[in-house]
């Protein structure tokens, strides 16, 4: 990569000419044009009159050891990534991929997206009153791109050169097609350079506070209990029309507990003044106490329209007794969903069917036809049964023996090589068929639902076991794909998707630890058809493209998927309050407490 800086804006204007196809935008849209105008005054979801003042106290299971979420090493709350750090630009929720000026007041493409230029806003910040420089933002990418995090190395590796062409302008030449990349480099942090001179970046844990751009400064924590973040009374974003109406709490505490009892314990308590809650029968029966009797608690209810992404047992194919499809298929089979979800929640959810469900880019039943069965075609040899055909999830029967569905499963573990020999599962050399389901300590779910499962298995002659260890080394084990089977959530946080795809189903970062591809998925009609996605010229291409890829992914049975919920469940101290308007996305990441407030 070669990285040029010029002195002057003369000189590299002499140099670098622009297109004339070219020109500076307020905000970049994924595909289409940006909802808003450039002279917008405020978010539509957000209350521009939002009174500032107050605290939100959140509850997180877990602990942390370091407070520099861009590193491979190490715990970090995970809201860091968004509370404490600023981008380039700010992504609105309440439209499809899109985003507005944040650190940058301008934003440049060309026609066939090969480039992207970003200008800085001259009154741009960090907090400790240092101006966010060109040197900054060239720093910050190329250290994140290289000794950073792993979800950033793949897209650095697509940059072809950085050139400042501006004393405030600075351009990214790309070497492949990807129409994504000009939003993806919008959203990187940027970080800054002064900070880290003289450290080493990818070491760093709890002695380094984040000297920040962003609307919250953490001002105090201690290691494994709390995060404080205050709003930072000099943020220099203040008046920006994407910041209008957001960041209006004067302070932000996350508290971390054991496990979820005694988190939901704490919330009863009133040390916690807000709370998801996932479990349905529990929201159901057990939010009773007497801060919700009295109305000092409230229920919200708050739905969204993204697609439901991916949260079940997840199987790890690096492991030689999940290389097989059939085996996979035939655990699928075995999993008593309807059992199991009426037995933890009470009332029936409905099924995450596929990645991209809940949304317009969920495949349709039955076989692919027209555009979809296009770009699937061309990879029919590396293709699983039921990626062209249709393939549905097993459908039991509601029972606990779930009789058909058992005699279904063992008959395709026999095809596959197993047979069940005095009352256990074995192949041709008599060794058993087992495997071990991984847990973080304190995941009351996840290890209800993986005792019902291994009452099921045990039918068929397999008896897994159950390892429970701490977040920390849950982490370090995850990271390093260090497990047979283990829980599994990844949300598809776009109603555009595009290469990040890559990061939990492609071929590559199946091998670099630390990645989100914890399945071990190297199937190459992955990585072909998310290349496509991204270079669709039309609406319908780029649909039919999602739709192939959400074939090949539910297919290739490398999840045991559970439900999903199209609503969030939250309960919260009744002095803080939401718009009226809410984003397309629901309660996802740039909610709460990005648009709450806190009114006696």
């Amino acid at each position: 990569m070669r990285i040029d800086f010029f002195a002057a804006v003369g000189i590299a204007a002499a140099m670098f000419v622009s297109p004339a196809i070219a020109e500076p935008k307020h905000a970049i849209a994924m595909y289409g044009d940006p909802a808003l105008p450039p002279d917008f005054v405020s978010q539509p979801h957000v209350n521009p009159d939002a009174p500032k003042g107050g605290a939100i106290v959140q509850g997180e299971v877990g602990g942390f050891d370091s407070l520099n979420p861009h590193i491979r090493k190490g715990r970090t709350p995970w809201q860091l990534r968004f509370l404490a750090y600023e981008s380039l630009l700010g992504r609105s929720y309440a439209e499809p991929f899109t985003l507005y000026g944040l650190l940058a007041e301008s934003v440049e493409v060309p026609a066939d997206r090969s480039w992207v230029e970003f200008t800085l806003n001259p009154n741009a910040r960090f907090s400790d009153g240092n101006p966010v420089t060109i040197e900054d933002v060239v720093w910050s990418f190329e250290t994140l791109g290289t000794v950073g995090h792993p979800r950033y190395a793949g897209t650095w590796a697509k940059v072809e050169s950085t050139e400042v062409v501006g004393e405030r302008t600075i351009r990214f030449t790309f070497n492949v097609r990807d129409d994504e990349l000009p939003l993806i480099m919008g959203l990187r942090p940027i970080l800054q350079k002064a900070q880290w001179e003289g450290k080493d970046f990818t070491e760093s844990g709890l002695d380094d506070i984040p000297i920040s751009s962003a609307p919250y400064v953490i001002t105090d924590f201690d290691p494994g209990r709390f995060v404080l973040l205050e709003r930072n009374p000099d943020y220099w974003g203040a008046d920006l029309p994407f910041r209008r109406g957001t960041n209006n709490l004067d302070q932000i505490r996350m508290e971390f507990f054991s496990d979820g009892t005694a988190m939901f314990e704490a919330f009863k308590g009133g040390i916690l003044n807000t709370m998801r809650e996932t479990n349905v029968q529990k929201w159901d029966t057990q939010y009773d106490f007497p801060a919700m009797q009295s109305g000092d608690v409230v229920k919200s209810i708050i739905p969204h329209q993204r697609p439901t992404g991916i949260k079940g047992l997840v199987f790890n194919t690096r492991r030689p007794q999940f290389e097989d499809w059939r085996v996979r298929e035939a655990l699928i089979t075995a999993f008593n969903f309807e059992f199991i979800n009426t037995t933890i929640n009470g009332e029936a959810q409905p099924r995450i069917t596929s990645p991209f469900g809940n949304s317009v880019f969920a495949m349709a039943p039955g076989e692919a036809t027209g555009k979809v069965r296009e770009f699937l075609e061309p990879h029919t040899a590396t293709l699983l049964p039921g990626a062209i055909e249709g393939y549905a999830l097993p459908v039991g029967d509601g029972t606990e023996r779930n009789r058909a569905n058992i005699r279904k499963s063992l008959s395709i573990m026999e095809d596959a090589g197993w047979t069940l020999q005095d009352g256990v599962l074995k192949n041709t050399e008599g060794a058993p068929f087992t495997f071990d389901i991984l847990l973080r300590s304190g995941a009351s779910e996840p290890q209800q639902i993986a005792d019902l499962y291994i009452s099921a298995l045990q039918r068929i002659g397999i008896n897994p076991t159950v390892t429970t260890i701490d977040s920390a080394e849950y982490t370090e084990r995850t990271k390093a794909f260090d497990f047979d089977v283990t829980w599994y959530e990844r949300g598809v946080p776009s109603e555009c998707p595009g290469d990040g795809q890559l990061g939990w189903g492609g071929s590559e970062a199946a091998d670099v630890e630390g990645s989100r591809n914890w399945a071990g998925i190297r199937n190459p009609a992955v990585d072909a058809i998310v290349a496509e996605m991204l270079v669709t010229k039309t609406t319908d291409d780029y649909r039919a493209a999602v739709k192939a890829l959400d074939r090949v992914l539910i297919s290739g049975r490398y999840v045991v998927p559970i439900w999903h919920q199209p609503i969030a469940r939250l309960a919260h101290a009744k002095q803080l309050r939401y718009p009226d308007v809410l984003p397309m996305y629901g309660d996802w990441i740039g909610f709460q407490p990005d648009v709450w407030w806190y009114e006696e």
